[in-house]
């Protein structure tokens, strides 16, 4: 990326081995993400021109010296984040956060090889060469699947509780997956847009709220006879969505948060007094990725039906347009 709203293709250097503990992966997938976008349309300031991409599938062509864990050959997916899922940090499950922690869009993915760092502990193999039919879900779990599964877990989603979920994006479609997934009785998706709207239902969705802001909040307080949701998904990262978030959860409850937040403010006097628990941040993708595969491997979930848009690796520039544009939830790229 260039600058805002300019994405170029080009041919660039092989990727090669940095650390004996670095790993070269031949991507058979990846894809433009929704925080991509924030420096696409000028709200990130973007120092170009700069690789591109943080999600990610593919096989291990070339390892260091000191890698035990992947071997060339491998179907592997990683986390948006590399670490060494062994330092404390890790081993408590917060491997985003990693002391040894690089992040993967620094090196970029939307190409057609990579170097991933830290590969032992960034990277899982698939049982085996998967079918081509599983690669899109097994990229989504790369990112949105478990930034959506972390969301769910952070708003303490239990079985018989009800879930509301601001945000209809990738993350908040397939944190209403993951809430299905972890019980929820009851799953409210806040979405304006028809086609979100039937696959978050897809997914799992009990109930669709169209209004916004406090109109959204007053919607759910009525349909959860005036407590509140006892779990909140924030997959977007703004003022409103952060403060609909708080104001739709029941005293008690808990909001998961995961959109990257941008000039949010909490009030204190208004959070002291609602008694809500909060609790996100980037999501440690790794702790949930055996999980994850295995789920996808034996078919019990498509988050891949995110992506409703395909294209080649050299029209990325089309797949950041029509993401932009909201003409595509998620666009996947193939090199």
């Amino acid at each position: 990326m260039y600058a805002p709203g300019d994405v170029r293709v080009e041919d660039r250097p092989d990727p090669r081995i940095e650390q004996p503990t670095d790993a070269i992966i031949r991507l058979a997938a990846t894809c433009v993400c929704g925080s991509d976008l924030w420096p696409y349309r000028g709200t990130d300031q973007l120092d170009g021109p700069a690789p591109m991409g943080h999600e990610y599938v593919g096989v291990v062509e070339e390892i260091g010296s000191q890698v035990k864990n992947v071997k060339p050959g491998d179907f592997v997916i990683g986390s948006f984040f590399a670490s060494d899922n062994t330092c404390e940090i890790c081993q408590a499950g917060y491997q985003s956060r990693c002391i040894h922690a690089e992040l993967i869009g620094a090196i970029g993915t939307q190409a057609e090889r990579a170097r991933i760092p830290l590969a032992d502990g960034t990277l899982v193999a698939t049982p085996a060469m998967p079918d081509p039919d599983l690669i899109p879900s097994l990229l989504a779990a790369s990112d949105v699947l478990g930034t959506g599964w972390f969301a769910a877990v952070a708003a303490a989603v239990k079985p018989g509780k009800t879930v509301a979920v601001v945000g209809d994006g990738a993350v908040g479609l397939l944190g209403v997956l993951a809430a299905k997934q972890l019980g929820a009785e009851r799953i409210i998706a806040m979405s304006r847009h028809e086609s979100r709207q039937q696959l978050a239902r897809t997914f799992g969705a009990t109930d669709i709220v169209t209004e916004r802001g406090d109109d959204g909040v007053a919607i759910i307080k009525e349909l959860t006879g005036g407590y509140g949701a006892h779990s909140v998904i924030e997959a977007v990262g703004t003022q409103e969505s952060m403060m609909q978030a708080i104001r739709a959860t029941r005293p008690g409850g808990h909001v998961g948060y995961v959109g990257v937040s941008h000039n949010v403010t909490l009030p204190g006097e208004e959070l002291f007094f609602s008694g809500v628990h909060l609790h996100g941040g980037p999501a440690p993708v790794r702790r949930y990725l055996p999980e994850l595969i295995d789920l996808i491997w034996q078919r019990q979930i498509e988050p891949g039906k995110v992506f409703d848009l395909r294209l080649p690796l050299a029209d990325a520039a089309d797949a950041y347009r029509a993401m932009d544009q909201r003409q595509a939830i998620k666009a996947l790229l193939q090199p």
